[in-house]
């Protein structure tokens, strides 16, 4: 098993790859140069007490982190929060292109409304291989901002840095999942595939034992079966759809739910178990939300 070592600040980064002390102690623009890709990671992998966004261009190798591996491309992002685990699994790497990295601890934000809203950026928790793929113009706009954070720092600190490079980093966010929706939507031939094969899951898994062994379906079993993580996934079922994955899936159970009602003689409670609840109050109360009937209620009716 591989050692993990924690890097807790920011200027332990800089300590690292060998860059000069930190002007700010709880954010930093650093290049993606020679020091940082050739760097001998060795068998250790990571993991930051800070947030981390990175453009890299022109950049080639493996990094990964979570379960899968990714290939640097041209003009790609990534996004790292705090205890993720991070591994690089070659200590050579083509740096033709270069790029750059955000770092920014959370104490930053802790007093400002970035800070209680960060979280709503679901992009932190996508997998890498599901990194956002940038336009020269986007790139553009996205390194003047983190040129902006790093000029900020840079100068006297006073009253109104840590506001202005606040105020920066949220407008590289929502810039990232504008262009995050942009790249579902030109993507969308491909997510409706992916739709489709939701929808296969969906069936699947109904005509398995799987909904006795593992219970109802959830939203990170389909995400998983798609390799896909589970925000991203809820992400693309979304803008695809306009319908969370959750509600796609509560939608099939109910329908299935119906016909078994209407169809057999089963007892509710044996329809609840078939369908993965625990126990036929879960069923009876998410049947009473979707349909505003309970079970019993609907099978009399019809």
């Amino acid at each position: 098993m591989r050692e993990i070592k924690r890097v807790h600040t920011i200027t332990e980064v800089h300590e690292i790859y060998g860059y000069e002390k930190p002007k700010h102690p709880l954010v930093t623009v650093l290049p993606i140069d020679e020091r940082m890709m050739q760097f001998d990671y060795g068998e250790i992998n990571y993991a930051f007490d800070f947030y981390q966004i990175s453009l890299k261009e022109g950049v080639r190798g493996t990094f990964s982190y979570g379960r899968n591996d990714y290939d640097f491309q041209e003009g790609t992002m990534t996004f790292i929060k705090p205890d993720q685990v991070v591994k690089v699994e070659r200590s050579q790497m083509d740096t033709e292109g270069g790029g750059w990295t955000l770092i920014f601890h959370p104490d930053l934000l802790r007093k400002s409304p970035l800070g209680r809203t960060i979280e709503e950026y679901s992009f932190f928790n996508y997998e890498v291989r599901e990194a956002l793929h940038l336009s020269d113009d986007e790139k553009k706009s996205l390194t003047d901002l983190a040129e902006k954070i790093k000029a900020e720092y840079q100068q006297n600190i006073d009253k109104h840095s840590q506001d202005i490079i606040i105020a920066n980093i949220e407008m590289i966010l929502k810039y990232c999942k504008r262009y995050y929706d942009r790249q579902f939507y030109t993507r969308t031939n491909l997510n409706k595939d992916f739709v489709s094969k939701f929808e296969e899951v969906m069936r699947e898994y109904y005509q398995s034992e799987k909904p006795s062994e593992l219970g109802v379906l959830s939203v990170k079993y389909c995400a998983q079966a798609l390799a896909m993580s589970s925000n991203y996934f809820g992400d693309l079922i979304k803008n695809e759809t306009g319908r969370s994955a959750k509600e796609h899936i509560q939608t099939y159970i109910i329908e299935k739910a119906k016909t078994k009602i209407v169809g057999s003689s089963a007892s509710i409670s044996e329809i609840a178990y078939d369908l993965g609840f625990e126990y036929p109050q879960g069923f009876n109360k998410l049947f009473k939300a979707r349909t505003g009937i309970n079970p019993s209620q609907y099978r009399r009716l019809n």
